[in-house]
C-alpha cells in the first residue's frame, strides 16, 4: 500500500513539474517575453518510475509529438535531474547540468537511433501533425548506489524558428525519470524557517491574505512528498480555513540534496477578525513541525480612528483632572 501511495503522489507531483517542460506554442526568450512559434512540440508521458536492479536492462518508449504547422528535426539525450544552490536569492534552483551521486542514470541511458543501433543522443524527424515513438533503454552497470537516481530525457526541437523580432526561439519538453534502486533506503529531512505572515490589503491588492511557508531539505538518498497544512480558526475555535486534498503549493516533491519551499494562503481572509493561525509541515522519516500565531486583522482606517479617539479621550482626562486641581486650589485659599 505505500508503494502505491508513493508512486501515485511521485505522478502527479511530476505531471505538475513537468508541465513546464511541455511547450505548446509558446517559449520564453532571454529577455523574458513570451514568443508566438510555428513549431509546436509535445512528449508524454511526462513522467515514469522505475525500481532499478544491478547489471539490468529496463526498455521503454515515450512518444514526441509536432503539433506544428511544418516538419520538425529533434534529438533525443538524457540530462541529470538536480538542484544547485543559487546564492544570490538563497534558493535552489532546478538545473540539468549538475552530476552528482543520484543522477548516475544519466550515463545508463541510450535511444535507438533510425537505423537500430543506441545511442546517447538520436535524430528524429517528425511532419506536422504526426507522432514519433522513441524506444530508449537503460542498461544498469554491476554496482549502482543505493537510493533514488533522476533523469530528464529531452526531446530537444533543431529547426528554429524566427519570429518577428529576429529571436530564434527552440523547445526542449522532457520526460523526468524517478528510479529507485535496491539496497538501504535512508528517509530522512530537515525542516526550517517556518513563519507565518499577513499580507495587508493595497492598492495592487484587494485582499488580506494569511499565508505560511517553510524550507524542507532532503538529507536522505531517496525523493519523498513534502507538505504543509495550514489552519485557521477564530477565537472560539471555529475553523475558517484548513488545507485539504492534494494542494499544488502545500505538496512538494523532493529529491536527495534539494532543499525546496512548502507554503499554502488562506487567499479569502476577511477585512476584519481576530484569528488563531496553526502551520504543521511534514518532512520525511517522521520530521514534522508545528508553529501558532495569533493574528489580528485590523484595518488600517479602525486603528487611526482608535488612535485618534484615545488621543481625545486622553486629552479631556488631562483637561477634567487639571480643572479639579485649579477648584481644589481655589477652595483651599
Amino acid at each position: 500500500m505505500k508503494s502505491l501511495i508513493y508512486k501515485f503522489s511521485v505522478a502527479v507531483l511530476a505531471t505538475l513539474m513537468c508541465a513546464t517542460f511541455v511547450t505548446s506554442n509558446n517559449v520564453f526568450s532571454e529577455e523574458g517575453e513570451t514568443q508566438q512559434i510555428a513549431t509546436s512540440i509535445s512528449i508524454s508521458p511526462v513522467s515514469k518510475i522505475l525500481q532499478l536492479s544491478a547489471n539490468s536492462v529496463y526498455e521503454d518508449t515515450f512518444t514526441v509529438s509536432n503539433n506544428g504547422t511544418s516538419d520538425m528535426k529533434f534529438e533525443t539525450y538524457a540530462a541529470p535531474y538536480a538542484y544547485t544552490y543559487s546564492e544570490a536569492d538563497d534558493s535552489y534552483q532546478l538545473g540539468f547540468n549538475r552530476e552528482n551521486t543520484y543522477t548516475q542514470i544519466t550515463r545508463w541511458i541510450t535511444f535507438r537511433q533510425t537505423d537500430g543501433t543506441y545511442a546517447e543522443k538520436a535524430t528524429f524527424v517528425a511532419a506536422p501533425g504526426s507522432s514519433v515513438e522513441v524506444a530508449y533503454k537503460i542498461s544498469t552497470p554491476e554496482s549502482i548506489p543505493a537510493g533514488g537516481q533522476y533523469a530528464v530525457l529531452f526531446a530537444h526541437t533543431l529547426t528554429a524558428d524566427t519570429n518577428t523580432s529576429g529571436i530564434k526561439t527552440e523547445a526542449s519538453p522532457g520526460l523526468v525519470v524517478y528510479g529507485r534502486a535496491e539496497g538501504e533506503t535512508k528517509a530522512s529531512s530537515e525542516i526550517s524557517s517556518s513563519e507565518i505572515k499577513t499580507t495587508m490589503a493595497v492598492e495592487n491588492q484587494e485582499k488580506n491574505i494569511i499565508n505560511a511557508s517553510a524550507k524542507v531539505k532532503n538529507t536522505g538518498n531517496v525523493d519523498f512528498m513534502a507538505s504543509g497544512k495550514l489552519k485557521v480558526t477564530g477565537i472560539f475555535g471555529q475553523v475558517y480555513y484548513e488545507t485539504a486534498g492534494v494542494s499544488g503549493k502545500s505538496r512538494v516533491s523532493i529529491i536527495p540534496e534539494a532543499e525546496l519551499p512548502v507554503s499554502d494562503s488562506w487567499d479569502e481572509t476577511p477585512f476584519f477578525g481576530l484569528f488563531n493561525v496553526e502551520w504543521t509541515v511534514t518532512g520525511s522519516g517522521g520530521t514534522s513541525e508545528t508553529i501558532t500565531k495569533f493574528v489580528a486583522i485590523i484595518p488600517p482606517v479602525i486603528i487611526i480612528v482608535t488612535i485618534l479617539l484615545l488621543t481625545i479621550i486622553i486629552i479631556w482626562i488631562i483637561i477634567v483632572i487639571g480643572k479639579r486641581k485649579a477648584r481644589r486650589s481655589k477652595f483651599m485659599v
